[in-house]
């Protein structure tokens, strides 16, 4: 009988993922109906799982070929130009920054859903798991109570009432009532079978589960540490890191393929569990229980009849007309055998408690609770749960996308780095305007006195003259320097030294400098000399 189900609707994407192809290893098209026990589905999920090492071998092969060119074309790039460009690296770099950035935090907020959908599911197998094993306590209870510690009293009372007739039939009418009671208890469904699915169904999941957010996790981190030596690496030029990040790069492109396929296989698993997960259970459950308590759990609709209602009808009645039966003995007998009242008592606790134990049970068995749970077991599986493998799956191509890039830029800033130190190598010693070259010209054991701040007599006599003096090699210690600068009003300023050593122009004196020259004491011309007397 079929049933218009409100409750429960699958999300658009499970069934976009139930629609992938499903092929077995001969090629051959294979059912999508969920069916994990079958070899034919399991090669379909393992064939979805190949698409992605087709894809990591064909990655490979690319990278391969591109470095192979790179290599061979190096020497033809280095003769066409110096310096490589670098804006082509820096943009790589730069695009492959917001690529891992967008895949981490797709992979955490992925790896997230999952484990929450996953722990909803296990939550809720749990409480399904906790209810089932609460309904065998309480049949086995009333059983217990019914075939052992009633039939005692009975017994007792029968030899005490032996003298009595209808006390005695009073008593075999309680024992069929009992009778009654225990073939409605037996004929109730073995749960127990159910109680041990549940269970090893819950911890195999708690178990995949936390090494799959393990493994997720340590991948995660894996690739923000390489993302963060490579811009490191670029930073400091260095091209032993970059050749570190080459290896971890591809184990980690490696892991990423591998993601992809476990995850894609996972996900299509799931949904088309997801499609159709009512007929699934009836499949699984047909052994141990009937066709109509599934479809009455399963739906649970208020216009489907319980199939329990009528032996906890029977079960209530017998359990009343005994309670009767015992408040009359009670009443009547006790007077005339005062040692029955004992066992009269025993019945009426046991009968009570049997009668606790038949609320809770009516309780338990009706369809409301392990609905819910059911209900909430697939909310977490098929929406949080799918949702989450699909982003772990984008996580995954972006992963892959951005460690291909980084693999081809690589080789590129290997090239600028080896550019850049050999036109490091390439800078002649003897050039004035490198700064090495600079600092090796001033050597205070080569430099001489001289009186003056530069090697001309004075401007004017060297535009005057056709054949200007030769230039003076001698450069001014820096103490005597730095006094010079202090004199003339000027602040001491080292880089001023290897100008002098040079034999560069004079400088353009302002008129303080020669207001303060011309104040000069005799003892300073005295020490300076009369070279400053041109200027």
């Amino acid at each position: 009988m079929a049933t218009a189900r409100l409750d429960y609707i699958a999300p658009w994407w499970t069934y976009w993922l139930h629609n992938f192809p499903h092929f077995n290893f001969t090629f051959q098209h294979v059912d999508n109906t969920f069916r994990p026990g079958e070899a034919s589905y399991q090669q379909s999920l393992v064939f979805l799982a190949c698409i992605s090492a087709a894809g990591l071998v064909l990655s490979l092969l690319l990278l391969s070929v591109y470095l192979t060119s790179v290599c061979c074309c190096r020497k033809e790039e280095e003769e066409e130009t110096k310096r490589p460009d670098s804006c082509c690296v820096s943009w790589t770099a730069v695009i492959t920054g917001l690529i891992l950035c967008s895949a981490f935090g797709v992979g955490f907020y992925g790896n997230s859903q999952t484990n929450d959908g996953v722990y909803q599911l296990t939550y809720s197998l749990h409480n399904a798991n906790h209810t089932l094993g609460g309904i065998n306590s309480l049949v086995s209870s009333s059983l217990g109570s019914m075939e052992v510690g009633l039939q005692q009293h009975l017994d007792r009372l029968d030899e005490i009432f032996a003298t009595r007739g209808d006390y005695v039939q009073a008593l075999r009418f309680m024992g069929q009532m009992a009778d009654n009671i225990i073939r409605q208890l037996t004929s109730m469904p073995d749960l127990s079978k159910a109680k041990v699915d549940l269970s090893a169904i819950a911890d195999q999941t708690d178990y995949v589960e936390y090494y799959r957010w393990l493994t997720y996790l340590l991948l995660l981190i894996l690739d923000l540490v390489i993302c963060l030596v490579a811009f490191l690496g670029l930073a400091k030029q260095s091209r032993w890191l970059l050749t570190m990040i080459m290896v971890f790069g591809v184990m980690s492109l490696v892991l990423s393929w591998g993601s992809l396929g476990a995850g894609t296989a996972t996900a299509v698993s799931t949904s088309d569990f997801c499609v159709s997960p009512d007929k699934f259970i009836a499949n699984r459950t047909k052994d141990f229980l009937s066709a109509e308590v599934t479809h009455y759990y399963l739906y649970c609709s208020q216009s489907l009849p319980n199939p329990f209602q009528q032996s906890l009808t029977i079960f209530q009645r017998s359990l009343t007309t005994m309670q009767i039966q015992i408040q009359g003995l009670l009443q009547f007998s006790v007077p005339v055998f005062p040692t029955a009242e004992r066992d009269l008592l025993g019945i009426q606790r046991l009968l009570n408690s049997t009668e606790f134990n038949l609320n809770q049970l009516t309780a338990l068995l009706d369809c409301r609770g392990l609905h819910k749970n059911y209900l909430d077991g697939l909310m977490g599986v098929c929406y949080d749960g799918v949702e989450g493998l699909l982003y772990l799956c984008l996580f995954s191509l972006l992963s892959v996308s951005a460690f291909c890039v980084m693999l081809c830029a690589i080789p590129r800033a290997w090239t600028l780095i080896t550019s850049r130190n050999r036109d490091y190598d390439d800078i002649d010693e003897e050039d004035p305007f490198n700064p090495q070259a600079r600092h090796m010209a001033f050597n205070p054991s080569r430099a001489s006195h001289v009186h003056s701040f530069c090697s001309y007599s004075s401007s004017l006599d060297s535009q005057a003259s056709p054949h200007p003096p030769p230039q003076t090699a001698a450069i001014l210690p820096t103490s005597e320097y730095m006094n010079q600068s202090m004199l003339f009003g000027g602040n001491p300023r080292y880089e001023n030294v290897p100008l002098i050593g040079r034999g560069s122009p004079p400088p353009s004196y302002s008129p303080r400098m020669r207001t303060t020259y011309l104040s000069m004491t005799d003892a300073q011309i005295r020490h300076f000399g009369t070279d400053f007397q041109q200027v």
